[in-house]
């Protein structure tokens, strides 16, 4: 064998410089001493306990949301600085445990945290009503001086020149920017590994998968090494991770949240002929998720990127307060495993408790088309460009894609019409879902997947989430409580799957070690109208107050 042969393939030299620029932007007395051991299931204690943060910085980290945050920094009880190193020194924690970063400019944060107090101090008002506040955001977002590699060697070391459109909204509304997190490959898997970063573990269970596409964003969040974090969707890569990793989540509608500027590996354009995608948070609370809209409402997005539509953000106080809520059981796809269903009837019992009108809502007959559109749109490009990316550099697709993924050709125009002519074929069918001759329903509850939190790479079931990406309408993900040893109680019903996807989902049941689920969250998802977010988030803090014994709102007579 040369010496040529024997030297790192191109990628993998990209890889190791990229991994030795995080480490050296991490401080020396911010790295941990050890790590923890493969019999260690569950790192979410070892922020609190291995002696790196003081009891101002647990403090700082531990005790607040972001609302509560900001109004402490507005007040001056905490200084924006001390806030900034706070969470920069749990997210350096929280990325050498579970790998959640890729961009990491801690300095950069910092010298903004000491304007953002001078500011202050100066006697002027907050910049916003994010002043002050820590927020993370996904790869894919472009914040001038820094990669945007989406986990790909060749977009590294390529630093974006200019931000992303909602960077400069959170910049104009007073937040600080410290670190961006990790993606999987191509933007396409369920789980967040790609060759550069490596693979982001899920803090609460290392067994299981953290999710994706915002994997990194979740397991961050879930860590409290952010307080509220940015990710995209557009099959599901907001609230998958907000499932696994037990957080709040929200896809908005496509026209809602400034998306221009973002790194994804394709063409100028291809969404605009496929499924566009989709900015929105993940956060610890649902007034933190309503924080991050009205910030971003606030900047008036619609004048810096054309995709917005001028819808200024409708405070939830000021919205009618009573809710009709429907519970969707099932998609006619692949049906959900026990514990999934019960706790479809937990929430609803829940609700009734509360006060609010809860109706059983079939929608299978059209939820069940859903999918194959979906994933057909998915395809119009073909995929062509990333991989050619990835060929640039050699780089081979992840074990997960590589037998899913493989170059097609490109739609032709007379396909790509016909797929757009069935998706409003379909989307107008499902306005009558939304009303019925008992009055309107204001948004629905269904499974964000078939089954539990699964081990690494074994997610299935993205007809629970992609479906309402091709509908466009605003979907989240409430977290309502993890799973125990009851939960392992029940069989699937029925005997021949429905189809592939049952099946591989029947596989994660029956006679399969359930163990693995104890201790994961277990959430539902909520879902609305088009471009009512606010009715969204109202509906999402109703069930979200409910199940933590919280009366809520009258019921809709």
């Amino acid at each position: 064998m040369s010496k040529e042969d024997q030297s790192p393939a191109k990628w993998q030299d990209v890889s190791q410089r990229k991994k030795d620029e995080q480490y050296g932007r991490i401080p020396a007395d911010w790295r941990l001493k050890t790590l923890p051991g493969p019999h260690v299931k569950s790192y979410m204690d070892i922020p609190r306990n291995c002696g790196l943060l003081s009891k101002e910085e647990l403090d700082i980290t531990e005790k607040y949301d972001a609302v509560a945050l900001a109004q402490a920094i507005k007040d001056k009880q905490v200084k924006c600085v001390d806030v900034t190193r706070a969470f920069c020194k749990r997210a350096a924690i929280a990325h050498q445990l579970t790998n959640c970063l890729t961009e990491i400019f801690f300095d950069d944060a910092l010298k903004r945290a000491q304007e953002l107090d001078h500011h202050l101090a100066s006697g002027n008002p907050p910049l916003g009503f994010l002043h002050g506040v820590p927020i993370s955001l996904k790869d894919t977002f472009k914040v001038r001086g820094y990669d945007a590699s989406i986990g790909l060697a060749a977009l590294c070391f390529k630093p974006a020149q200019e931000n992303s459109t909602l960077v400069e909204c959170l910049l104009r509304a007073g937040a600080v920017l410290y670190c961006k997190t990790n993606i999987p490959q191509t933007l396409m898997a369920l789980d967040s590994h790609n060759n550069i970063f490596g693979r982001t573990i899920n803090p609460l269970n290392t067994a299981v998968t953290a999710g994706g596409s915002s994997g990194g964003e979740g397991a961050l969040v879930a860590m409290r090494g952010s307080i509220l974090g940015v990710g995209t969707d557009v099959g599901g890569s907001i609230r998958i991770p907000a499932m696994c990793d037990g957080t709040f989540g929200v896809k908005p509608s496509w026209d809602r949240i400034p998306y221009a500027g973002q790194e994804g590996g394709a063409l100028p354009g291809a969404s605009k002929i496929g499924i566009p995608a989709s900015a929105g948070p993940l956060a610890h609370s649902m007034r933190d998720i309503e924080l991050f809209f009205s910030a971003i409402s606030a900047q008036q997005p619609w004048t810096t990127d054309a995709d917005v539509a001028p819808l200024p953000w409708t405070p939830s106080s000021s919205l009618p307060k009573k809710l009709r809520i429907g519970i969707v059981r099932r998609d006619g796809v692949i049906d959900p495993h026990p514990p999934i269903a019960r706790l479809l009837d937990e929430v609803k019992s829940n609700l009734q408790n509360s006060g609010v009108q809860v109706v059983e809502a079939d929608i299978t007959s059209l939820f069940s088309q859903c999918q194959s559109l979906a994933n057909a749109l998915f395809g119009v490009e073909g995929g062509n460009a990333m991989l050619d990316l990835l060929e640039s550099f050699n780089e081979p697709l992840s074990p997960w894609l590589a037998t899913r993924l493989k170059r097609k050709k490109h739609m032709d125009l007379k396909q790509v019409q016909q797929l757009h002519g069935k998706r409003d074929a379909l989307r107008k069918q499902f306005l009558k879902i939304w009303k019925d001759e008992h009055g309107d329903m204001d948004a629905f509850v269904c499974p964000v997947a078939p089954h539990p939190v699964p081990p690494i790479d074994r997610y299935n079931g993205v007809s629970y989430t992609s479906s309402f990406v091709l509908l466009d309408y605003p979907a989240g993900v409430v977290p309502v409580r993890i799973f125990e040893e009851k939960d392992m109680q029940g069989e699937m019903e029925g005997g021949k799957p429905l189809g592939s996807w049952d099946k591989a989902n029947r596989e994660l049941w029956t006679g399969f070690d359930r163990s693995v689920y104890l201790g994961t969250p277990l959430c539902v998802q909520v879902v609305a109208p088009r471009l009512q977010e606010e009715k969204l988030v109202q509906a999402m803090a109703a069930i979200d107050d409910a199940v933590r014994g919280k009366r809520t709102t009258t019921a809709k007579l």
